[in-house]
């Protein structure tokens, strides 16, 4: 641990050395603390600037994607003038305005299971900021094996939920909240489902300072407990988690022994689906629509969604509502869904594949990709 603060750091946090249960001592340990966060978005963002702002010493960041318009809506260490650019450029900036005193090491890849173990053994705590299952089960995973304190921050649309899952610790990991990978498009990410822009502050700051007590060894780490915040109604609620005794990971008989498994492998929910139903590729779907198409087009998006931007000729059912019109399609010709991106239409494939339909397939990409090609 570092023996002095500079004077320029003790001006910097002298708000942080009139606590007495932090002081100069608390100061210190938090500039040689080091924390990995891994994404550099909604939840990330937040979290990444009250770390550095507090002072700790190494920061590190994992993310692979550029800064994208649709994301300042609610990413708040990203910029106009970052559009287009990397998020882990971004980041190096703005955190480097912040707090100079910071050393920021930039890891611009996705986390995997293949470098997950190398990347955070080098950091004391994990804060995971990822967007998709895959990735929170790998960085619980990392977590586990190296014996290191995971910080887990999820939100949708007006909820989010926080805790610290440390088995080494004595608390239950976040397999034993949730043990199987959901089935594909069961539940939307962000960019499917939206989220209120302020919410993510709200949730990467309880993230941010569950971190800072764990550095400071102050208050109660939330072990075995889940914070839940509903925006609506204005209220937090504490559900308390157990240690699953059979969980495949941290109970009394384990069974993964690797981070390198099917949770952690998976791309992305759709792939537990991927073997046995059809996928279109935005082309192919124009080039079909422009002959003599004689089968159906279902947008599963929602009336606003489809407002906004839709693809001529598509008969729009959301979701949601699916259920009761699939009496009323046609079992004799082809089907094809889209939705926003592929989740929502790939659920919807299911449920049609379930109800005996056999030519269906899901747009891929959706009318993201669509666009997209419209702009290039």
């Amino acid at each position: 641990m570092p023996e002095i603060l500079s004077s320029a750091e003790l001006l910097r946090y002298s708000r942080h050395l009139l606590i007495p249960s932090i002081g100069e001592q608390g100061q210190l340990r938090l500039k040689s603390a080091s924390v990995l966060l891994v994404g550099c978005g909604a939840l990330g963002s937040p979290a990444a600037l009250y770390l550095a702002a507090a002072g700790v010493g190494r920061l590190g960041l994992v993310d692979a994607d550029v800064v994208d318009a649709s994301n300042l809506q609610r990413q708040i260490l990203h910029g106009e003038s970052w559009v287009g650019k990397p998020k882990l450029e971004s980041a190096v900036a703005r955190l480097g305005e912040v707090n100079p005193h910071v050393a920021i090491e930039p890891h611009a890849t996705r986390l995997t299971p293949d470098n997950a173990m190398e990347i955070a053994g080098a950091y004391d705590i994990i804060v995971d900021g990822s967007d998709n299952f895959p990735t929170r089960f790998l960085t619980n995973d990392t977590a586990f094996f190296l014996r290191k304190p995971l910080v887990y921050g999820a939100i949708h649309r007006f909820e989010g939920q926080t805790g610290v899952f440390a088995p080494h610790l004595g608390g239950p990991c976040y397999r034993c909240m949730l043990p199987h990978l959901p089935a594909a498009g069961s539940v939307p990410s962000c960019a499917e489902a939206g989220v209120l822009g302020v919410l993510p502050g709200i949730i990467g700051s309880i993230q941010a300072m569950e971190t800072l007590k764990l550095i400071l060894g102050i208050g109660e780490p939330p072990l075995g407990k889940l914070t839940a915040y509903d925006a609506l109604r204005s209220r937090f609620r504490t559900l308390t988690l157990h240690r699953d005794p059979h969980c495949r990971l941290c109970g009394n008989t384990p069974e993964i022994h690797s981070v390198s498994n099917p949770q952690t492998l998976a791309q992305d929910t759709c792939t537990t689906s991927a073997s046995t139903m059809q996928t279109i590729t935005t082309t192919e779907l124009r080039s079909l629509l422009a002959g003599n198409f004689q089968g159906l087009l279902i947008d599963v998006r929602e009336p606003h969604e489809h407002a906004m931007a839709n693809i001529e000729g598509a008969r729009l059912i959301p979701l949601g509502s699916l259920m009761q019109h699939i009496d009323s399609l046609p079992t004799d010709r082809e089907i094809f869904v889209h939705c926003k991106m592929g989740m929502r239409s790939a659920r919807a494939c299911e449920m049609l594949m379930a109800r005996g339909f056999t030519r269906v397939a899901n747009v891929a990409g959706g009318i993201d990709a669509w666009l997209a090609e419209d702009d290039s």
